[in-house]
This record gives C-alpha cells, structure tokens and sequence, in this order.
C-alpha cells in the first residue's frame, strides 16, 4: 500500500488522511522526512552560486514539507490519541527530531550562506526572515566550538528523552490518581450528571456499580467545588497534588531534577547565566529581570487578598480551613453572599449550543466568518467534529477541528494546534485544531460546561483564529508561530466575548426550556467577579514563580531533595500559602517539564494579560462587537503572525504601548 503521508494530502486544505493511516506508515513517513529534509539542506549548502535571498532564505521555507507534514499528524496523535505503540514510537522520535534540530541549525555552511545575505532594500517580512535565522542559529550555539557543540548535541537528545518520559508518566499519574468511590453517597453536593459521568468513568474502567473522580491537568480538582463529604474532598485533593511525587514507578521528581541541570549547564554553554536568561532572549520581554519585577510586584497582593479570603472561609466553614475546604467553601461564599451558584449555572451553557451560537456566533459578528460543518471529513478519532470556516465573501479561509472530550489516550489540559500552517509561499490555506477535556455524559445526555470549561472554550479558540486569520507569506511566522510570551494573548482577549451581552444573550440559554440566562444573575456574576481572584492570582504566581527557581538554578546547584526546593522556592518568592498550592507543583508541570514550550515561560500567561486587559479596553472604547473593531484586530494582528515584531503590532492596534493598570484593576491589585 502506498503511505499517505509521502504525498501532499488530496482532501480539503490538506487535511492528513487519518483513517488511512497504519503506525508504520507514520514511522516511514518521518523517516523519509528527516533523510528528505537533510538532503534539501545539503542541496542549499552546495550551490556553487553565491549566497541569495532565492536559493538560500527561500530554499529553507521551501525544505522539510514532508516532514512538516508527518511530523504535524503523528504528534497530534500523540497529545490527543494515543495507544501504547505510538507512546513507544514517539520515545523513539522525540531525541531523533532533536538531533534533527541540531544537524540544521549547527550547520556553518548553511548558517554562512544565510549570513551573506544583503537585505538591503528588502521587503520588511524578508528581511525579517532572514534576521530571525540568524538569530536562531545563534541561540542554536553555532558559535561554540566543536567540543561545545558536541556536548550541546548530547544535552539536547537527553532533555528531549526526558521530556518525553515525564509527559507520558504525567499522563499515565493523572490516570492512576484518580479516585474511586464505592457508594453515592460519597458523591453528595455533586450534580447529577457529574454523578452519572463519575459511575460512566468507573464502568469504563472495569469497576461497574462504583464511582471514579477522574482528574484534570491542574492541581485544583472542579469537584472540590461541590463534593460535601469533607473527607472524600481531603482524599481527591491529596491525590491529585501528591502526583509524580510520591516515590513510585511514575515519580517524576528525578526527570524534573536532571532537566533542571542539563537546562542550566546548556545556557552556561550559550553564554547565558542560567536558562531563565536564555528563554528571555527569545522572548518579548526585554529581559529576565523585567519578569521577575513584574511577578514580584504582584505577589505581596495577591497573598494579601488571599488572606483575605482565607479569613471569611474560615469564618463561613465555622472550623479551621484546610487547602481541601477552599474551593468549597469559596462557592458557598458565591452562592449567599453574591447569589451566584454556578453548579445551577450548568444547564444555561450546553456545548454543543455555546459552540455554535457562542464561540461561532462571536466570532460571525466580529470577523464576518461563517462555519460549516463538514460530516464528509474525518478526524483522528470519532469524537473530532470538523468545520470549514469561510470569509464573509464566501472565499476559503481554512478548517476547524473541535475535540472536546476527554479520553484515557488523551493527556489532560487544553491546547491548539497547526495541522497546516498558511502560507502564500507554499500556498496552503490553515487547518486547525482545538482540544479540550470535558467530561463525556452517557450517551443521550447533555453535554453542560462549567464556568472554567466555559472560558477554556473561549480562549482555545482564540489561539484558533490565530492560526486561521495567519496571512503571511513565509511559513516560518505563520499564525501562533511568535514568542511565547506573546502566544497567550490572543486567546486571552477572546474571553472578552463570554459575558458580552450579545453573546450571552445568544447561547446561555437553558437546554430544556431554552429561557435565556436572566439579567440579574449576569449582574451578580460582574458584582462576583473578584471574589476568588486573590485565590487564582496566589495559584498562578505560585506556578510562575516555581518555573523561574528551577531554571535560574546553577548547573551545580540542582537540590537533591526536590519537594524541600519548592517549598523554599515558594518562600523566598513571598508567594507561599499553606492554603494555596501552586497551579502545577513540580510532579505534574507539564507546561515546563514535557516539552509543551514553557520552561522558564510560564510567566507568559499573565505577560500576555497585561496587553489583554488593555485590548479589552480598546475594544470598550471604541464599541465592543463590532466588524470594524473585529477588521482592525484580524488585520493589524491576529494576521500578523510573526512577520513583524509582535509588540509593533499592538502598538499599531493600540496607538502605544500597554499599560498595567487594567490588568491590576481586573485582579484587584490596586
């Protein structure tokens, strides 16, 4: 049979043909796609013609599709479907792909030739191009000497081994961690379709007639929100807390302690003091020290209305809080004092409905695209929805893949991804995926979000429009292809549109009566929204502040106790709170430890927040849900990719650079 994969795709917008796709047509696929691409390399390097833009810079973004195109389809496989055989392929690939990465960027024949090159004249996007090769060959260490590169090589195929290790033992952890209950009765407080889902769970996992809480990604379970029992709420917090650091087979506190030290050595490699220097470099930031001010700014208070908070819990709860009473005791404070029970809010925010005339709907009235779904295609697993999205002139803007659900194969958390980047030099049009981890009902029952799950919907597609809204010419700055913490930042502006009236009023409307979400309860909502914020601040800062100690380390300064390292790091940062671990402790920090690009840029989030709460208030300003506001965003930004500095482009949306303050009112650090 011949493989798919070696051939550009013949379905719509270059959609790789899963179905007909067997575990080994993968492994050929990128086997030929490695020894391809280095071919393509060489055949740059020894042009006798001297050095140009045409058969250097353009030669690159034409190289590497067949792998590109392998690459994107079997690790989209891997986050979201994966069976044992294609965890132990990828353990195979992932230190080969980096290897890969080192052959092309410590390469001095090719990184000479793109140093000839005289921009001169340039267009503003090629000159940047060949800038930005530049650059990462440098930060790539092709400067070092042989016995430097040698040993960068060697440190780079073992953070990618580990790395890959510590995802799939995070991965398998959440699974393990999960509670198992025997009797409903230990459900009380939990809706009814949590319950069903939670006796689903268990059945699904070979234990009909009991109960499974199956967890998500961060250290905060949803069900501690609602769960009465307070010790069944003590045993689903310390297990989902204690995970990958309890001394078993799936303790990952060793990989993250080796990673930390081969970071640290590699930045010392590349003239940098540690690794936290070296991301900065990469990064919009000016520099590590900018971060570190702002996050220190904001910790002293953000613990003070966390103490805040902690003392009416107490007061409410009537006995001493402990870490697994906060949530719940939180959402009594909701429901008395603001009136808000967001548990009753479920039944006005059923998915398939918030999709179509929320997310969608939205996103019509800004941009004037329209979605169609198209039932003839195919996803990686029968749960993948698929939808062509067109521009309001009818033409073709790309695909958007929804895969919503959560699955044993799947790891946990919520992200987007490019299975085809847009691109006028190779012509091809996106085609882009969100994934997500909703609990799946029995079936014929309806699907009801939480509030959480509510805002991850939104923001996921946020990065989405980001990728579809890409319209660049080199493939290279296509769509979310920009600094990390730049990324974050367009998905966090498009949770504005949640609780905009228009919005809301269209798709939170109850599932059975379809009456719409009344207008005082909205009001309530607004009246609420800094309740709690002292508590998601402390979390998130605790997680920011914990990425920054591991990697400001010294190669010869990794802890031999890793727990001890995190609460001393937690301290000495001012963020530490006996009631408040961090979002991510170290044993599942999948963000800075799996490969998922965050390591010493966790930061970004709330980076990316400060231009968010400021484009929010540009769109207030200038009449909220409007095509023209949606024009002005899509053109000057979302379409930008990274064909000019990222910053530029807000300042060319905003008139000038961000500021703070919005970002301090929304959380209440005034």
């Amino acid at each position: 049979m011949t493989n798919p994969l070696l051939a550009a795709s013949p379905l719509p917008y270059g959609l790789p043909p899963f179905q007909a796709l067997t575990l080994e047509q993968y492994r050929e696929a990128i086997e030929a796609g490695l020894s391809a691409h280095l071919d393509e390399i060489r055949a740059i390097t020894g042009n006798a013609q001297p050095a140009t833009f045409e058969n250097t810079a353009l030669a690159m973004e034409r190289s590497g599709q067949l792998l590109n195109r392998a690459a994107a389809a079997f690790f989209t496989l891997v986050s979201a479907n994966a069976t044992e055989q294609i965890r132990e392929l990828e353990t195979e690939l992932s230190p080969r792909f980096s290897a890969h990465q080192d052959e092309v960027f410590l390469d001095r024949a090719l990184f000479d030739r793109f140093a000839a090159i005289d921009t001169d004249n340039f267009d503003p996007e090629s000159s940047r191009l060949v800038e930005e090769y530049l650059k990462e060959f440098r930060q790539s260490g092709i400067q070092l000497d042989p016995p430097g590169q040698e040993r960068l090589r060697a440190i780079n195929a073992e953070l990618a081994r580990l790395g890959t290790e510590f995802g799939q033992r995070v991965k398998e952890g959440m699974k393990s961690a999960a509670l198992l209950l025997d009797n409903e009765g230990d459900l009380a407080g939990l809706p009814a379709d949590d319950v069903a889902g939670a006796a689903e769970a268990a059945r699904a996992a070979g234990h009909d007639g009991k109960y499974l809480l199956t967890l998500i990604q961060p250290g905060n379970q949803p069900a501690l929100a609602s769960l009465e029992n307070r010790d069944v709420r003590r045993r689903l917090f310390e297990a989902s807390v204690a995970r990958g650091s309890d001394g078993g087979s799936l303790d990952v506190l060793d990989l993250a302690r080796e990673m930390a030290g081969l970071r640290a050595e590699k930045a010392r490699l590349l003239g940098f003091d540690n690794y936290a220097e070296l991301v900065a470099d990469r990064q919009t930031a000016p520099d590590f020290e900018a971060v570190r001010t702002m996050l220190s700014r904001m910790a002293p208070a953000a613990i003070r209305n966390a103490d805040a908070e902690a003392a009416e819990l107490a007061e409410v709860a009537g006995h001493p809080l402990e870490a697994w009473d906060w949530a719940y005791y939180s959402a009594k404070v909701r429901r008395e004092k603001y009136e808000v029970d967001e548990q009753a809010l479920r039944p006005y925010f059923e998915l398939n409905r918030t999709i179509t005339d929320g997310v969608f709907s939205a996103a019509t009235s800004l941009y004037g695209i329209t979605f169609h779904e198209r039932t003839d295609l195919h996803g990686y697993h029968p749960d993948v929805r698929i939808w062509e999205v067109r521009n309001e002139d009818g033409t073709a803007l790309g695909l958007f893949l929804g895969d919503y659900y959560a699955r044993e194969s799947k790891r946990g958390g919520a992200w987007m991804n490019s299975l085809v980047d847009q691109s006028d030099l190779l012509g091809t049009r996106p085609v882009v995926t969100n994934t997500l981890n909703i609990s799946k009902p029995p079936a014929g029952e309806p699907t009801l979000l939480s509030l959480d799950e509510l805002r991850t919907l939104f923001h996921e597609f946020g990065h989405a429009l980001h990728g579809l809204f890409s319209n660049v010419t080199y493939p290279r700055f296509s769509g979310t292809a920009v600094p990390r913490d730049f990324v974050e930042y367009p998905s966090q502006v498009n949770e504005m549109w949640i609780m905009w009236p228009e919005v809301l009023s269209n798709y939170a409307r109850h599932y059975l009566t379809g009456e719409p979400l009344q207008q005082d309860i909205v009001a309530r909502l607004e009246e609420s929204r800094l309740w709690g914020e002292g508590f998601a601040t402390t979390e998130y800062l605790g997680a920011a502040l914990l990425d920054l100690a591991w990697h400001t380390l010294e190669p010869d300064g990794v802890p031999e106790d890793a727990l001890e390292f995190e609460a001393k790091a937690l301290a000495s940062a001012g963020i530490a709170h006996r009631l408040i671990p961090p979002r991510y402790r170290t044993g599942y920090f999948q963000h800075i430890f799996a490969g998922a690009g965050y390591a010493a840029g966790y930061y970004s989030y709330i980076w990316s927040e400060v231009l968010d709460a400021d484009t929010v208030d540009w769109f207030s300003e200038n009449g909220g849900l409007t095509r023209a506001n949606g024009e002005s965003f899509r053109q000057e930004l979302l379409s930008r990719g990274n064909s000019r500095d990222p910053l530029e482009s807000f300042r060319i949306l905003r008139g000038r650079d961000a500021h703070l303050e919005p970002l301090l009112k929304r959380r209440g650090l005034e």
